[in-house]
């Protein structure tokens, strides 16, 4: 007789500290919907009241969310938003990388629970290197370099920004749901209330905010059996 595997997951919010805005929706689609974990922006305004909503939430698991740049399509070309260090320095990415985690101990109050980046930049070197040393020193997974799934099909955009509504719907959701792999993954997300942020995918947000808090989908995760988690709750294997 073969027994199924427990499926974990675990529904974790990129961009926590970048708005207000994306602050609110976060902190709603944690306490109204499915999100579990969020991954914390530390440099900027917003990220002192994001902060304070952790330290007075500690079941919330959050990392940290490594900031060096963003990039934009614009006519059907990719160019920079913003660039906080040159990715070809590899000194100045490490300094920088090490400074956003100083800033996170010092408004959570802790370490981060997990490690990723802004647009995947740690994919790549120089920022993976740092990473994976920042990952291994807290003993902590690091997105796409750990045992657990990665799943990005919750996102409404395709590779040049063009608009995939359907995929951030509730339905697209609760197929993610119910076609989960054992063991662990985590789904990536990115709620907001409010366009009040400059980016390249930013009306899509409160589309993902309304299917995260949706009825139906945490149904759906009580009929799939389920469970969700954060990255520091998740059993050990």
């Amino acid at each position: 007789m073969m027994i199924a595997r427990r499926k974990y997951l675990i529904v974790n919010a990129d961009d926590f500290g970048i708005s207000p805005g994306v602050n609110r929706g976060i902190i709603e689609a944690h306490e109204r919907g499915i999100v579990t974990s969020t991954s914390f922006m530390a440099r900027w305004p917003a990220a002192v009241e994001a902060a304070e909503y952790a330290r007075a939430n500690p079941q919330f698991g959050v990392g940290l969310h490594i900031d060096l740049s963003e990039w934009i399509c614009r006519d059907g070309n990719w160019e920079p938003l913003y660039e906080v260090v040159s990715l070809d320095d590899p000194t100045a990415v490490r300094d920088e990388i090490y400074r956003q985690l100083d800033r996170f101990r010092q408004l959570l109050g802790r370490d981060p629970d997990h490690i990723d980046s802004h647009q995947h930049a740690h994919r790549k070197e120089p920022v993976l290197s740092v990473a994976k040393e920042i990952a291994q020193q807290l003993q902590v997974p690091l997105r796409h370099f750990s045992s657990i799934r990665y799943c990005g099909e919750f996102y409404g955009q395709g590779g040049v920004g063009e608009p995939y509504p359907e995929l951030i719907s509730p339905n697209a959701l609760i197929n993610i749901i119910r076609n989960l792999g054992d063991d662990a993954t985590e789904l990536c997300c990115h709620p907001a209330r409010g366009a009040d942020l400059q980016t390249m995918y930013l009306h899509e947000r409160e589309t993902e905010l309304a299917s995260l808090c949706d009825p139906r989908v945490r149904q759906a995760i009580k009929e799939a059996g389920v469970q969700l988690c954060t990255f520091s709750s998740l059993p050990s294997t």
